[in-house]
């Protein structure tokens, strides 16, 4: 195999994809040390006008250099590509685990919440508001310990600018003065964040949520929601003057870090040693100068669905289903759906996006899995699947439709209602068309 290399770094797998930028796996050949290389075209950066967006988000992350943020190595480029390479991190997203777990216990909770405070303060203190604070920004290292990514919404306002304009974010663990286009101080907003997020690592859901966006931001304006019976005293009064609509009364970071419940067993983060931070660099990369600053030996890799081996298959396979002696929930096994089909896997996932999108639910898109959530068919419950794409077989993928979090009933009938819309990418073997074939004639 050709090697493919950046500079001084030896490139791999793509490990995450975006709309106008890949992240691949690569290695510092002269350290050794792993680093994640996100690869962005130059011709499309500046077509969709996103370079002063770009040096922002490459300029504040060299700002905040904290051991709860993903740590910016440095920064190249070729004629046709720009190279941010960053920390790896191997632990995955804060959401995932909570898609896994449903919800995590309290002295978890807290912990992460811990970290994210720790991180999210001290990117203030360099003027930085992330903006999009949410689990699926948030990673978790091989320690287990959280960082923050994704500085791409954030505001670095200059000296002197107190209020941002920008209505920016995730609708629903937006700040309701963020939604009011009145202008917002981007620290309080990022606080009612993180509360929101607290919310969800101990509840397994959000607190605020509907189908329809209206309806959706006039609780979140009100504060309208509940808690859960198992949240305890303490956790519950903390969140509750988080999430209060008010800005001008929301608790401040520093109240937060004198809270009761929130000091429990708490370990400060160690900062980093300060260092001087030189942004030439960062707009180096964004000259027209001829001469590059990385030889580009880079090959374009495709991102690809995960390939099951014959083991993961006899697991899968209906005469001999192992997988209760690996995952001892009671549901795993009944409230499951899996389908095979024969079209290209982007294929699949886009038109799996368009029919969950026309049913009205909500979709979070990453490589080869789909989040889909939202409420029941009668509107009284919230429930959310993951459907993840496999290569079973060369130009044979298929999908697996497991229930997350809500009612067992409704993820059912969704799976149904989901499934018979999906004829078109469906494939049904010989064998399950001859018994189609032979029922139908036994009826006649």
């Amino acid at each position: 195999m050709v090697a493919r290399k950046v500079g001084k770094y030896e490139v791999g797998r793509t490990i995450g994809e975006g709309t106008f930028a890949k992240v691949k796996f690569a290695q510092n050949t002269e350290t050794g040390e792993s680093v994640a290389m996100k690869v962005l075209d130059r011709a499309t950066i500046i077509k969709h006008k996103m370079v002063d967006q770009i040096k922002r988000e490459i300029s504040i992350m060299k700002l905040v250099r904290h051991p709860h943020v993903v740590r910016l190595h440095e920064v190249l480029a070729s004629r046709t590509k720009i190279y941010i390479i960053l920390e790896f991190i191997t632990g995955g997203e804060l959401f995932d685990k909570i898609v896994k777990h449903g919800k995590l216990s309290e002295t978890d909770s807290r912990r992460y919440f811990q970290q994210l405070i720790d991180g999210v303060e001290y990117c203030h203190t360099k003027g930085v508001y992330h903006r999009d604070l949410k689990p699926e920004n948030l990673l978790l290292d091989s320690q287990g310990n959280l960082k923050i990514s994704d500085f791409g919404l954030s505001a670095l306002p200059a000296q002197g600018v107190r209020l941002l304009r920008t209505t920016c974010g995730t609708p629903n663990y937006v700040a309701p003065e963020v939604l009011s286009h009145k202008g917002y101080d981007g620290a309080i907003a990022d606080i009612w964040s993180c509360g929101i997020i607290l919310y969800v690592l101990m509840a397994g859901y959000l607190p605020f949520d509907d189908v329809d966006l209206g309806t959706l931001y006039s609780k979140i304006e009100k504060a309208e929601f509940s808690f859960p019976s198992w949240f305890s005293l303490g956790a519950k009064s903390l969140i509750q003057r988080i999430l209060d609509p008010c800005p001008d009364s929301r608790i401040r970071m520093e109240e937060i870090k004198s809270d009761e419940w929130f000091r429990r067993n708490y370990t400060p983060a160690r900062h980093f040693e300060n260092e001087d931070v030189n942004l030439d660099d960062v707009y180096a990369v964004f000259n027209d100068s001829e001469d590059d600053n990385a030889t580009e030996q880079l090959q374009t890799v495709e991102s690809r669905p995960l390939i099951l081996n014959a083991f993961d298959l006899i697991i899968l396979s209906q005469g001999l289903n192992l997988s209760s002696l690996f995952d001892r929930r009671e549901d795993y096994v009944k409230h499951q759906t899996r389908f095979l089909s024969r079209k290209p896997a982007k294929v699949i996932m886009s038109t799996m996006e368009v029919v969950a999108q026309s049913m009205g639910y909500k979709t979070h898109i990453r490589n080869y899995k789909m989040r889909v959530e939202g409420l029941s068919a009668d509107k009284t419950t919230y429930f959310s699947v993951m459907l993840e794409i496999f290569e079973v077989a060369p130009s044979i993928f298929m999908v697996e439709i497991q229930r997350v979090s809500g009612d067992v009933t409704e993820c059912l009938k969704f799976n149904k209602s989901f499934c018979n819309k999906l004829d078109e990418i469906i494939w049904k073997p010989p064998i399950e068309k001859s018994k189609s074939r032979i029922s139908r004639m036994s009826k006649r």
